[in-house]
């Protein structure tokens, strides 16, 4: 039922606020139906019917809007492929906090798609994504440190993102303990984080780092004859 005025005691600011709530919900509900099915018309390869829906969501400030019809623009599904709206789209989704945007963002100053190449800004986008827990992020993070040469942060990022079950992650978290960078040279830490590797599921995805964690293993094994 709705409230009355007379029934309740409130102040007038509150009440406006409440009738404001109740006027905003059905624009809400309507916004969240319009995004179910923007994301049926993408899961099903619709993607022109995908990109009609999404933008005037995203044109509304929704965040989920705004990350996917960066993924339109980045990849060319329904619309012709446009890196910098990409970029655009993908900024406003990562301001509001959403962490496959601030990957995303990342990987395209990482590589210099849409925007001017900056390791500098795809480490702070990556950083971000990884304080929010996102896996991908985490090791791309560990791979920059690295490259600088700051093997205990790459340690740091991989562990968490190894902990998170990331094959890639666990490969690189094994040959820091078997190089000794960031960490006390441990051989057996290697070969138990590579086995790891091995008892991932066999995806695509992990298709690259299980063949590199089966040909660590049979170097470290023939080494140690």
């Amino acid at each position: 039922m709705m409230f009355t005025l007379r029934r309740f005691s409130k102040p007038l600011n509150v009440t406006l606020a409440a009738l404001l709530l109740a006027c905003t919900m059905p624009a809400w509900a309507d916004n969240e139906a319009q995004f179910k099915q923007a994301m049926t018309a993408y899961e099903a390869g619709h993607y022109s019917q995908a990109l009609r829906l999404l933008q005037p969501l995203a044109q509304q400030d929704d965040a989920k809007a705004q990350y996917n019809l960066g993924l339109l623009y980045e990849n060319g599904w329904g619309v012709t492929q446009n890196y910098k709206k990409a970029v655009a789209w993908y900024q406003k989704a990562a301001n509001q906090g959403i962490a496959e945007a601030q990957y995303n963002l990342g990987v395209m100053y990482e590589e210099g798609r849409g925007v001017q190449q900056d390791y500098q800004q795809a480490a702070a986008w990556y950083e971000k994504a990884a304080n929010q827990g996102y896996v991908q992020a985490q090791n791309n993070l560990g791979v920059w440190y690295e490259a600088e040469r700051d093997y205990e942060q790459a340690m740091f990022w991989y562990q968490k993102a190894a902990n998170q079950g990331h094959a890639r992650s666990q490969l690189n978290l094994g040959l820091l303990y078997y190089d000794g960078k960031g960490v006390a040279q441990d051989e057996q830490q290697a070969k138990a984080w590579w086995q790891k590797v091995l008892a991932q599921p066999d995806t695509p995805e992990n298709a690259k780092a299980k063949k590199l964690a089966r040909a660590f293993m049979k170097l470290e094994k023939e080494g140690s004859r």
